[in-house]
């Protein structure tokens, strides 16, 4: 899938330029991620954020409840600064605000509810699956996941915890049937429902988006998504807290839940990856970064999981694309032990000179661009930065311009700035 992403038959070109710039920049790319010096350094905006909405004018809010709105400002924006990929923006904004409201979502505030219409979403984390129920989650997950975990993340969906157990039902369901009646349930299968058609809505202008961006010349690497099996566990049902207490606590319990949910994390990356066409898996670094847990821990905890995932979408000949929150400069010296030239890793606060150093033969990496300069900097400040980076990173292939993380409040000028001067003095290393 890797080789074919970039002279791809389904893509119905505007034009044969298009085509001919679509192949120029993903080869580009590809070049980047295999350590081979590509023509000029390649660059990205990794996950834009909200930035879009800053650069058209229209608030946060109608981004999230406007996918026509959303999806147009993300164009101007490729169209306006011509990255070598872009990251889907639908993962930006990770849903229809009109589904969280029909749904009555408690684990996520999104602009306009729960923070300012210019503010960007907000992830409310809670342990959503206590200590003590960690055996019914193992033995039974989607019987947990519905009259457990559903109600709780859900308000609209409350009523479901009053569901009998799912796996009890047998050959039963005729005769229990009519608790699907009760007026309770019908109302949480009518939020689903009205969810989903607010859903279908977004996936549709999604689906356009991306034909037409990959029509006019700019490929997206990235066509699925995957968890670390801890991050899963901690992230969506324990919470950081809970999950750093059963470290202590109840250690093999833990290890049996992260055991449980590893193949559907690659499963979730293979589907996707199959139905775009696009080999890239994102994969996020969370509770694995310097300071959330001591060197043992990770070995112990999160190393296995994140290694297993990582080489069998390898194997599947796929990209892991891996974002690096935080510092993860104690980290480095796992990541030697992966295959060399098949993974692309974003960093955001680890060391420039050690990434470099440790892992300049391993890995390509990209970011690494603060955003305070992309915002308030001068721009002498953003060039100097920028060239900085690429001599350092650059030299020898194996880098991707990008920023440390979300571009929220990024200086369009700024970004001008950025761009032009990577393009330049990118063709120098």
């Amino acid at each position: 899938m890797t080789s074919s992403w970039i002279t791809r038959e389904d893509i119905e070109f505007e034009s044969p330029e298009a085509k001919q710039a679509y192949r120029e920049r993903a080869q580009r790319i590809l070049d980047a991620i295999q350590l081979k010096t590509p023509d000029r350094i390649p660059f990205w905006f990794q996950d834009l954020g909200y930035f879009p909405c800053k650069y058209t004018g229209i608030t946060f809010e109608k981004a999230a409840y406007d996918p026509e709105a959303w999806f147009g400002a993300n164009k101007k924006v490729l169209l306006d600064f011509k990255p070598d990929m872009f990251f889907n923006p639908a993962y930006t904004i990770r849903g229809s605000g009109q589904a969280y409201e029909a749904l009555g979502t408690k684990y996520m505030k999104w602009p306009g509810h729960g923070v300012s219409p210019n503010s960007p979403h907000q992830y409310v984390e809670g342990e959503y699956m206590k200590a003590d129920e960690y055996d019914a989650f193992i033995n039974d997950m989607s019987d947990y996941v519905m009259r457990t975990f559903l109600p709780r993340v859900y308000g609209a969906l409350e009523p479901f915890s009053s569901l009998p157990s799912i796996s009890s039902l047998g050959l039963g369901l005729p005769g229990t049937s009519e608790i699907l009646l009760r007026p309770e349930i019908q109302s949480a299968f009518r939020a689903i429902h009205q969810a989903g058609i607010e859903s279908m809505k977004w996936s549709k202008a999604a689906g356009a988006f991306l034909k037409e961006m990959n029509s006019l010349g700019f490929p997206v690497l990235i066509g699925s998504a995957a968890l670390i099996p801890f991050d899963m566990i901690s992230d969506q049902f324990r919470g950081m807290r809970g999950s750093m207490l059963d470290m202590y606590r109840c250690p093999e319990k833990l290890h049996r839940a992260m055991e449980r949910v590893l193949p559907m994390s690659i499963n979730m990356a293979l589907s996707g990856a199959r139905r775009t066409g696009n080999p890239g898996v994102f994969i996020a670094v969370h509770r694995g970064a310097d300071g959330f847990m001591s060197t043992k821990q990770f070995e112990t905890f999160y190393w296995p999981g994140f290694r297993k995932l990582a080489l069998t979408l390898i194997e599947e000949d796929l990209i892991p694309c891996v974002f690096f929150e935080g510092n993860c400069t104690s980290r480095l010296e796992y990541l030697r032990d992966l295959p060399k030239g098949k993974i692309l890793g974003f960093f955001e606060n680890t060391d420039i000179h050690k990434a470099k150093e440790r892992l300049g033969d391993v890995m390509c990496m990209a970011g690494f661009m603060p955003l305070s300069i992309l915002q308030v900097g001068t721009p002498d400040q953003v060039k100097d930065h920028a060239k900085e980076l690429i001599d350092v990173l650059g030299k020898g292939g194996g880098y991707i311009m990008g920023p440390k993380s979300i571009m929220d409040e990024a200086n369009p000028e700024l970004v001008r700035v950025w761009v032009d001067f990577t393009k330049e003095y990118g063709v120098r290393v």
